[in-house]
C-alpha cells in the first residue's frame, strides 16, 4: 500500500488545524535541514490569514519577514489578528510562533476583484517545460546518482522543476554568467480547486528558487556552499487567478547583493504568457568564516548565522 503523493502531503502541510478564534497550528515535518523551510511557514501563514476573510475576496499581496529560523518537527502556531475589514480590501496581520518566540510575521492584503484597464510586459521567449529535463533527472545524469539524503528530497518534492538554462557545476562555468535565472515549475499531481490552495502552494514553491539569481555570478547552484544563507523578507502581488498544479515560468534575476545581503526580484508567468504573480525577495549572504581550532587542533562548527 502507497502512502500519499508529494503534492497530497502539501495539501496537508496546508491544511491547519484551527485550535481557538483567529489561532491556527500547522505541522512541521522533521526532515534532514537546519531550519524550516522558508515557502512553508509563508504559506501556512497565509493560509491562517485567509482562513479568516470572506472567499470572494482574493490575497493581491503579501509582506513578510523571516525572523528566526524555525526547528524542524515542532509545529508553528499562527495567531491571526483582524486588521481590517473595508468595503473592497481587507487586512490580516500573522504572527507565527515557535516554542513560545515569534518566528515570522506576514501582513496580506485581500481585494474585491474590480474591473479596469490591463497591460504587462510580454513573457520571454523560453523552451517549453516538456523539451527539459526534469532537476533531478539532469542532477543523476552529472553525478550518476543522488546521494540518499537528495534521492530521498526529491521523491517527497511536491513541484517539478525544469531549468531553461543548464546547471553550472563549477566556477570557471560562471565566468559571465548574468545574475538571472528561469525555471519552469509545477505541483507534480493536482491540488484540488480551493484558490486559495493553489496561491499558498505558489507562495512555498517562491521561495524555492528565487535567490539562485543572487548565487549565479559568485558560485554553482550545485556544490560546495561557500556562504551562509537565509531569507530574510518576501513579498509578492497576486494579479490573476491561477493554477499551481499546471506549469508557471518563474523568471528571476539580482539587480544588486552588496552588505552581505542580496535582493532578487521575480516575475511568474503562466502557459498562456499572463503574468500572474510578481516576486521580492532579500536574503543574506553570509561568507563561510574559518572555523575555530580546540585545544587538540580539531574544527569547530558554531551555528549557522541567521537573522
Amino acid at each position: 500500500m502507497t502512502g500519499p503523493s508529494p503534492a497530497e502531503r502539501l495539501v496537508d502541510l496546508l491544511d491547519l488545524e484551527e485550535i481557538d478564534l483567529n489561532i491556527f497550528r500547522g505541522r512541521s515535518p522533521r526532515e534532514s535541514l537546519q531550519r524550516v523551510f522558508g515557502g512553508q511557514v509563508a504559506g501556512q501563514a497565509l493560509v491562517a490569514a485567509g482562513r479568516t476573510v470572506d472567499e470572494d475576496r482574493p490575497v493581491h499581496s503579501l509582506h513578510a519577514y523571516f525572523l528566526r529560523p524555525g526547528i524542524p518537527g515542532v509545529p508553528i502556531v499562527y495567531q491571526v489578528e483582524r486588521v481590517r475589514d473595508g468595503r473592497s480590501f481587507t487586512t490580516r496581520r500573522v504572527i507565527a510562533v515557535q516554542r513560545g518566540r515569534t518566528i515570522f510575521n506576514l501582513t496580506a492584503s485581500f481585494h474585491v476583484r474590480e474591473p479596469g484597464f490591463e497591460h504587462q510586459l510580454p513573457m520571454p521567449e523560453v523552451p517549453e517545460p516538456e523539451s527539459l529535463p526534469r532537476l533531478a533527472d539532469e542532477v543523476r545524469q552529472r553525478l550518476g546518482t543522488l546521494p540518499e539524503p537528495l534521492e530521498r528530497m526529491a521523491r517527497r518534492q511536491a513541484f517539478d522543476l525544469r531549468y531553461v538554462d543548464r546547471l553550472r557545476w563549477s566556477t570557471e562555468e560562471l565566468a559571465g554568467v548574468e545574475p538571472r535565472s528561469a525555471v519552469w515549475m509545477r505541483a507534480t499531481g493536482s491540488l484540488g480547486d480551493d484558490p486559495l490552495v493553489h496561491t499558498c502552494a505558489l507562495t512555498y514553491a517562491s521561495d524555492m528558487t528565487l535567490l539562485d539569481a543572487v548565487r549565479l555570478p559568485i558560485e554553482p547552484l550545485w556544490g560546495p556552499r561557500n556562504f551562509d544563507t537565509a531569507s530574510l523578507d518576501h513579498a509578492m502581488w497576486f494579479h490573476r487567478p491561477f493554477r499551481a498544479d499546471e506549469w508557471f515560468l518563474y523568471q528571476q534575476e539580482s539587480p544588486i547583493s552588496t552588505g552581505a545581503r542580496g535582493l532578487a526580484r521575480g516575475q511568474i508567468f503562466d502557459r498562456e504568457g499572463n503574468l500572474i504573480v510578481s516576486v521580492m525577495q532579500e536574503g543574506l549572504f553570509r561568507p563561510h568564516s574559518p572555523a575555530p581550532e580546540t585545544s587538540s587542533g580539531r574544527e569547530v562548527r558554531g551555528e549557522t548565522p541567521s537573522s
